[in-house]
């Protein structure tokens, strides 16, 4: 029987199982499903599952508001540069970043060079409605969500085009997303 920390292989996708030989990290906006959809995928691969943002804040040990709040944006951004760094050199795995990490020159050239990098993409006023649900994301706090997603959608979208794969996340189940994700990574030689 496998220990819990092993990669649990029933799932696995065998037309894919290959591409496994690097970390698979998920990039884009808040509100995407970078998170629950990277869980789903990594269980469909038979392979772990890492939210940045909670090793981000293990290290740091305060929440991500609290890293914002004391420190700033700029400090948060070194953090989740490093982690993310961390994450990449170790075993292979599907990675969830936060929002803002790919925007940043050295992590998305790291990533571009050491993983599989999959844009999940989803209109704003999907976005918003998924964020307006939740109450904790710095960059929202007293601001009109629609108008702050789509003013860094401006900024992030051409740069998160960069990635290896562009997935459209809308209003389809999360299962959906993942079978898009598996197909397009299949297709890949």
């Amino acid at each position: 029987m496998a220990s819990q920390n092993e990669p649990q292989t029933q799932n696995v996708d065998k037309d894919v199982a290959y591409i496994i030989d690097r970390p698979i990290v998920l990039v884009g906006m808040m509100g995407v499903g970078k998170t629950s959809i990277g869980k789903r995928l990594a269980a469909s691969l038979g392979t772990d599952f890492v939210d940045a943002d909670d090793e981000i804040e293990k290290a740091a040990g305060l929440s991500i508001a609290e890293i914002f709040a004391k420190y700033g944006e700029d400090y948060f951004r070194d953090g989740e540069r490093r982690v993310i760094a961390r994450l990449i050199e170790e075993r292979p795995k599907v990675i969830a970043t936060g929002g803002g990490a790919f925007v940043n020159d050295f992590t998305r050239a790291l990533i571009l060079e050491r993983a599989t990098s999959i844009w999940l993409d989803a209109d704003v006023q999907i976005l918003a409605d998924r964020v307006s649900r939740r109450n904790h994301r710095p960059l929202l706090k007293g601001k009109d969500p629609f108008t702050v997603l789509t003013e860094l959608g401006k900024i992030r979208n051409p740069l998160y085009a960069a990635a290896n794969f562009h997935i459209r996340s809308d209003t389809s189940p999360h299962a959906r997303t993942v079978e898009n994700i598996l197909k397009a990574l299949a297709a890949c030689p």
